[in-house]
């Protein structure tokens, strides 16, 4: 009994709080959204730098013979694949969400977490075999603050959808009417894997 009384009492809290966020953000407008895009496009211009700064030193500098290497694509093209599927599991996830199915969403977040966890031991497979280093030139060192850089984005982006699982269990704050944390970290997991597209063009194709 005493059981019972307690779900139902936190139940119960976890609606008053989500009516009292809803009648805040009514009262003064909800601009979250607004917060998130700025920030990714101010991230997305870090990225612009590095990809610039990168292609006109190519261009301009050409780098001697000896400084570059040439890259294996095996490895890198399945983290691309790795990355593009799990867009779509992430999307899944925010659908069944949407639907009402929770249990289906949390599973759903469950894979993109493994398919983002993936993506990052490839890396570290792929700079443990790496023929430089860090500090061998100009061209290592770009190599590893782009893949770095964004290899750290992807490792925010598995811990903010571990969290959005959590938020998603039974009784948690992310329902089928209330789930803007799970869009948040949708949009922005969708961001990253757009500037791995990107990134991979650049240096392992180019």
């Amino acid at each position: 009994m005493d059981t019972s009384l307690r779900s139902r009492s936190d139940a119960d809290d976890a609606a008053a709080l989500q009516q009292e966020q809803a009648a805040s953000h009514e009262e003064h407008g909800d601009h979250r959204l607004f917060g998130l895009t700025t920030f990714l496009v101010a991230d997305g211009m870090t990225f612009a730098g590095f990809f610039a700064a990168y292609l006109t030193f190519k261009a301009v500098n050409p780098l001697p013979p000896g400084s570059t290497y040439e890259l294996e694509l095996v490895l890198p093209t399945i983290n691309t694949v790795l990355l593009l599927v799990s867009s779509f599991t992430f999307h899944r996830a925010g659908s069944q969400c949407r639907a009402g199915q929770m249990a289906s969403s949390r599973l759903w977040l469950l894979l993109t977490t493994a398919l983002g966890a993936a993506f990052l031991a490839g890396q570290m497979v792929e700079y443990f075999t790496l023929p430089f280093g860090l500090r061998d030139n100009l061209f290592a060192s770009t190599f590893y603050a782009l893949t770095g850089f964004h290899g750290l984005h992807v490792t925010l982006g598995v811990i903010c959808i571990l969290i959005v699982w959590w938020q998603a269990r039974s009784g948690g704050r992310i329902t089928p009417s209330q789930h803007f944390g799970l869009e948040a970290a949708e949009l922005y997991w969708h961001f990253v894997d757009g500037i791995w597209v990107v990134l991979y063009g650049i240096l392992y194709l180019l």
